[in-house]
């Protein structure tokens, strides 16, 4: 009885693993920063991950994959704007998706900043300081209404020979009125990439593309299928793609859907705490999206997914596979 109670408990292996051991960085001695993150290969959970986003992120561009970046607004909000616009200066980046309130927050950020905050202030106190909490960070108020202005002399021209335009043609000429070196436009219309936004009216750009209909020219509009077209087309005539999602929602749909039309994309990196259990596209894994047929599957080598929140692993992913 002893005896087969301690199998239960002890049962022994048949045999020998021969995966690598698992091992942290040693911070003994000078300390290695490209060293440590080579190390998160054998730490394990959410850090091997990240290890395997490095690793497909170089085959990227070893390849020299047309890179699609997509993002969420919650990031330019932070101060991951600067590390987007750094991989867009660079030429890291061929296509970005992202939604509208990532356009409006980077025109507000070339003129006033926003400002670090706290996740439990008072609402009813802010609501009454003018002030717009985002996490951790605050926004007053008077930023939008700066926005406003700026928008509505920039919507006076950019309408001014076309009455109906599209998102990209929007991002790209808004770019061009801006003078910050952290913006994402202005590096996007410099460097020539194209800036996708699917969803442009899910923001202030939205509100105020209304009041400037309903009060200065009711001919405006902006059409979204021709930006649909050439993303597919583009995607279609590319030798190679990959893909860096950092976080999910419509930016991220939009980039695997129209991959879906050149048989998938072949090099996927998802960052995201997304649930996979509520079946939302924002938490499905790389691997569903494989049986959609929006992602190639070689071996399973070619795509992985960190759950982690994105400012605290997307500058690393950057640092380990882009920065020099």
């Amino acid at each position: 009885m002893d005896e087969e109670s301690h199998d239960h408990v002890v049962p022994g292996s048949a045999e020998e693993l021969t995966t690598p051991d698992v091992q942290g960085y040693d911070f003994r001695g000078e300390f290695d920063f490209q060293e440590m993150l080579e190390a998160y290969a054998t730490t394990g959970f959410q850090a091997t991950q990240l290890a395997e986003a490095i690793d497909i992120a170089e085959q990227m561009q070893d390849a020299d994959a047309t890179i699609y970046l997509t993002c969420t607004s919650n990031i330019i909000s932070s101060g991951l704007r600067e590390v987007v616009a750094y991989l867009v200066r660079e030429g890291y980046v061929d296509v970005l998706i992202t939604t509208a309130g990532s356009l409006a927050e980077d025109v507000i950020k070339t003129a006033k900043p926003f400002k670090m905050g706290e996740w439990d202030a008072d609402e009813a106190v802010l609501r009454e300081q003018g002030i717009n909490r985002l996490g951790n960070l605050f926004v007053p108020s008077n930023r939008y209404v700066w926005l406003e202005e700026y928008l509505y002399d920039f919507f006076e021209e950019f309408f001014a020979e076309e009455k109906v335009r599209t998102p990209t043609s929007f991002a790209r000429e808004l770019g061009e009125t801006l003078d910050d070196q952290d913006s994402v436009l202005k590096q996007a219309a410099d460097n020539d990439v194209p800036v996708y936004c699917p969803a442009l009216t899910d923001s202030e750009v939205g509100n105020f593309l209304y009041y400037y209909r309903q009060g200065y020219d009711s001919e405006v509009g902006i059409e979204i299928l021709d930006d649909y077209d050439s993303l597919i087309e583009d995607g279609m005539l590319a030798d190679t793609t990959g893909l860096i999602a950092v976080g999910g929602g419509v930016p991220k749909h939009h980039a695997i859907m129209t991959n879906l039309f050149r048989g998938g994309a072949d090099y996927v990196v998802y960052i995201s705490t997304g649930m996979e259990g509520d079946g939302s596209l924002s938490g499905a894994p790389p691997n569903e999206a494989v049986s959609w047929g929006k992602i190639k599957d070689d071996d399973r080598t070619n795509y992985t997914q960190v759950e982690a929140e994105a400012t605290l692993v997307f500058p690393l992913l950057v640092a380990g596979a882009f920065s020099e």
